[in-house]
């Protein structure tokens, strides 16, 4: 038969127990989550179980189910994030962190060099990207446009 038994009654690693999935559905039963106590109760297994490190066939099923309910949820409650890049990031974060084109001099050298990039008359280099990074501690990835097709 397919799946293996020690003398101790647990599965061997790597095999599916239909009681061990019926014991995790038993300890918090997966239901179409309707609120943000629900989101948050549900979070809060997934943490528990990502915590554990390696997981069974079993808790690896599982957490794909609660995983898609968390992710169904957020598709119809919460707004996406909108995809802001490069000038409009800096701008985004200027104002997130209550900073003015001042605090940019150390990056850009000149606080009109500051201003020509917030006014697009000028571009971002390389090595400015590379410094915004740092000073925001973001990757230097999220100042360039996503390729994402929509």
């Amino acid at each position: 038969m397919g799946n293996m038994i020690h003398k101790t009654g647990k599965m061997t690693s790597g095999s599916r127990s239909p009681s061990t999935y019926i014991e995790l559905l038993t300890r918090f039963p997966p239901r179409p989550i309707s609120c943000e106590e629900e989101l948050l109760a549900t979070q809060q297994v997934i943490d528990s179980l990502i915590d554990r490190g390696e997981l069974t066939p079993d808790e690896q099923d599982y957490l794909n189910v609660l995983g898609t309910l968390v992710y169904e949820y957020e598709q119809l409650h919460h707004q996406a994030i909108p995809d802001i890049h490069g000038v409009e990031l800096i701008k985004a974060m200027l104002a997130e962190f209550e900073l003015r084109q001042k605090d940019l001099v150390p990056i850009f050298k000149t606080e009109s060099i500051v201003s020509a990039i917030l006014n697009g008359q000028r571009q971002l280099t390389a090595t400015h990207i590379r410094k915004l990074a740092d000073f925001f501690h973001v990757s230097p990835a999220a100042f360039f446009e996503s390729s994402k097709e929509g």
